[in-house]
């Protein structure tokens, strides 16, 4: 087969593997014990460091001979991610004593994933569900590859768990801790969030309409807009807690303070986006105000109405989780993570950032796709 020229992760991964390679440490760990200085034990790559090493390289081969696209992406995908199976599984219950071959072999197998990400994103395809696919694909592989990277780390430099925690101790006590999680979602999300969110973002929708149509409304309120924005939520959820109560109202309180201004600065500005040729065929037309808002302005208003949506989407997570630190029943995310906090159990804390984490990107991703339903003829969403 005829060579091509090389990509430069492949190249620096194969230096990698050599480097490892020639490096004392890759069968045995001699650790120096007080009882037994010269005690040796098995080390994580006994019986499997030459299977890794060579696992990376045939990846790195892989991307300087001339195969097909996908031939080359699935020989990446299978050496990467099985080196650091092995890898990963051998490092457990030697926490600490990873030698400079372990890390070797991880950057290799992450380089070899970035040229796998490279590959998969230079893809063009009429497909649809390929490239749906390829979309869902690549972030997932860069996100699993951030976690082996995380677990190799802790793991590898033995980092204290009540520092960081590995991702596998994390996913262990979100496996085992379904119930109370789900009841903190349910709480938090379902109740405070939700809630929350559709309040303070209708009535900064409404609120914008009205400032549109009374012109003193418009140049008095976003100033103020404005000035409410840079409020610190950690002085106004404790004000909330006391006027609302503990239970979810006061936190869904919050999360209509935080929405509302968002909304009410996009949507004004987004009905300001429509041109004046457009608004005076509109005119022409004999059209009146309610007629060119509906037709035109909130059409052109769009991406702005939605960009409010997207940020409020976040900002309503991150307000009722704090706004539970300041008082709350037995049950919500916030309130988990601070009692957690205070009984060390780290574990259980980065559990509820994660759940968040996901549920927060899950609530963005909806209303991504509520928006390309919805704004399908704009340039940003045509491609045009």
């Amino acid at each position: 087969m005829r060579m091509l020229r090389p990509s430069w992760q492949a190249v620096a991964a194969l230096v990698c593997c050599l480097v490892a390679f020639a490096l004392p440490g890759m069968s045995t760990l001699e650790l120096e014990a007080r009882a037994n200085p010269a005690a040796v034990i098995d080390y994580p790559f006994m019986g499997t460091g030459g299977l890794v090493v060579g696992l990376l390289v045939l990846g790195a081969l892989a991307s300087m001979i001339r195969l097909s696209v996908w031939g080359e992406a699935v020989i990446l995908l299978f050496a990467a991610h099985f080196a650091a199976w092995l890898l990963l599984t051998g490092i457990m219950g030697y926490e600490g004593s990873a030698l400079a071959p372990f890390f070797l072999l991880i950057a290799a197998g992450w380089l070899l994933v970035w040229r796998l990400v490279v590959v998969l994103s230079g893809i063009r395809t009429t497909n649809r569900s390929l490239e749906w696919t390829l979309r869902l694909v690549i972030p997932a592989i860069f996100g699993a590859w951030l976690l082996i990277i995380w677990e190799a780390a802790t793991r590898g430099f033995g980092i204290p768990f009540i520092l960081l925690p590995p991702p596998s101790s994390i996913g262990v006590r979100i496996a085992s801790s379904l119930p109370v999680l789900a009841a903190d979602v349910r709480q938090t999300i379902f109740k405070s969030v939700l809630i929350g969110y559709v309040l303070g973002c209708g009535a900064g929708f409404a609120v914008a309409i009205l400032a549109d149509r009374v012109d003193f409304l418009r140049r008095g309120l976003l100033p103020i807009g404005n000035m409410v924005s840079a409020l610190p939520i950690i002085g106004v959820a404790p004000i909330m807690v006391m006027w609302f109560g503990f239970d979810w109202h006061s936190k869904a309180a919050v999360v209509v303070i935080m929405t509302f201004f968002p909304m009410l600065v996009n949507t004004v500005t987004g009905l300001a986006a429509s041109g004046a040729m457009e608004r005076d065929l509109m005119r022409t037309y004999a059209s009146s105000y309610w007629q060119t808002l509906f037709k035109l302005r909130l059409p052109a208003a769009a991406p702005f109405i939605f960009n409010a949506l997207k940020i409020n989407s976040t900002l309503a997570l991150i307000g009722a989780i704090v706004a539970e630190f300041f008082g709350t029943p037995v049950v919500g995310m916030g309130f988990r993570i601070s009692t957690e906090v205070g009984r060390m159990n780290i574990d259980m804390v980065w559990a509820e950032i994660a759940v968040a984490a996901i549920a927060g990107s899950v609530f963005y991703g909806v209303v991504a796709l509520i928006e390309r339903a919805a704004t399908f003829w704009h340039p940003s969403v045509r491609g045009g």
